[in-house]
């Protein structure tokens, strides 16, 4: 079976090319293909995300770009919480988990002989798509808000990259890049549009799962804004478990931001995911008042018994500073996580049962 195939919600095929970035109606995802998870060779391998290669969409190991990426510690929350446990994902080569799913999206960029690439991205996406662009030695251009932090924006240059700022909302910035990708027909190396980008993020349920002596939690406490790494996440245990190698799901718990978080009351009433106000927000990563994505991630979260919290505004800087206390720098998207787990810990997860959070991106960006 040929891997790295592109459907439509009809299950047309599309071979991605720098054209076909989305179909007529609705999103593109990746036509599932067999995967499977040969331990005794896998632990013989580099500890980064490639170690899973057969469960990756390439026909080839052959791969330049990386820099080991992937394989990021997984360590109890402090000796009084032993079965909370953070994936410190901040810990990647440019400073978020971003890097899975850019990784994964250009090096098949690169395999389609991709010269040019367009993305838009509030700072942690752009700047991973532009470091692994300079690796491939692909053009690179990332769309940001101009509200994005100087410190972002800055990392993104120094990798290359032609920075376009737009005024306005985050939806604004994504509007522009999608007219340029159709004007100059480039190829839209997005983090929401591309699937090969879920591809990469799925990586860190294989980590998990090996990290865990091949088991799985309970739950998995993740942030969710366009659900670039939930939707990652709940590929990676549908993976494994197609695979035979578990026989349950980790309920996904996904965090939104109170002051936005059209994917949480969606969960709450039962409606159809619909825009929301974006009324400002600490947790600028995950403040995406029309996900795309939000039919998918509803689905996902429902079909693993999860559950969509929001993140109390007044508790963000205090709940980073209190993961600051015991080891983790974060930004504030991060701290949204756990100032939600903070408020409906009781709600979630029961204190026997083992919680992965993740560490999403590294404090330097604030």
């Amino acid at each position: 079976m040929v891997k790295g195939v592109f459907v439509d919600q009809w299950n047309n095929e599309y071979i991605p090319n720098r054209v076909d970035w989305r179909p007529e109606e609705g999103l593109f995802r990746v036509k599932p293909y067999s995967v499977n998870f040969p331990m005794s060779q896998i632990k013989e391998r580099q500890a980064t995300m490639w170690r899973y290669q057969e469960a990756l969409p390439f026909e080839t190991t052959d791969n330049t770009i990386t820099m080991g990426e992937g394989m990021t510690p997984l360590v109890p929350l402090d000796a009084d919480h032993p079965n909370l446990l953070m994936k410190m994902d901040y810990l990647m080569p440019t400073g978020s988990f971003k890097d899975r799913g850019a990784a994964v999206l250009i090096a098949k960029a690169k395999e389609l002989g991709v010269s040019s690439v367009i993305a838009d991205s509030s700072g942690n996406a752009g700047t991973a798509i532009a470091a692994y662009s300079a690796r491939a030695g692909i053009n690179c251009h990332i769309y940001a808000p101009a509200s994005t932090s100087e410190k972002k924006l800055a990392q993104i240059e120094a990798h290359g990259a032609h920075i376009h700022k737009i005024p306005g909302s985050r939806e604004d910035t994504a509007e522009a890049a999608k007219q340029a990708v159709e004007k100059e027909n480039l190829y839209y190396a997005s983090h929401v549009y591309n699937p090969f980008f879920y591809e990469g993020t799925k990586t860190f349920a294989f980590e998990v799962w090996e990290q865990l002596g091949e088991q799985v939690p309970d739950a998995l406490i993740l942030p969710v804004g366009n659900g670039t790494l939930l939707l990652g996440a709940y590929i990676g245990v549908q993976n494994l478990k197609e695979a035979g190698v578990i026989n349950r799901i980790p309920r996904i718990i996904g965090v939104q931001s109170e002051a936005c978080a059209p994917i949480a009351r969606a969960f709450a009433s039962g409606e159809p995911v619909s825009p929301a106000e974006n009324r400002g927000t600490l947790a600028e990563g995950i403040a995406i008042a029309d996900p795309m994505r939000g039919k998918e991630i509803l689905e996902a979260v429902k079909d693993t018994k999860g559950t969509i919290v929001t993140a109390p505004e007044d508790g963000i800087k205090s709940a980073g500073q209190e993961l600051a206390g015991k080891g983790f720098y974060v930004e504030p998207t991060t701290a949204a996580t756990y100032a939600a787990y903070q408020q409906h810990k009781a709600e979630i997860v029961h204190p026997d049962e083992k919680a992965v959070m993740v560490l999403c991106g590294s404090g330097l960006k604030k």
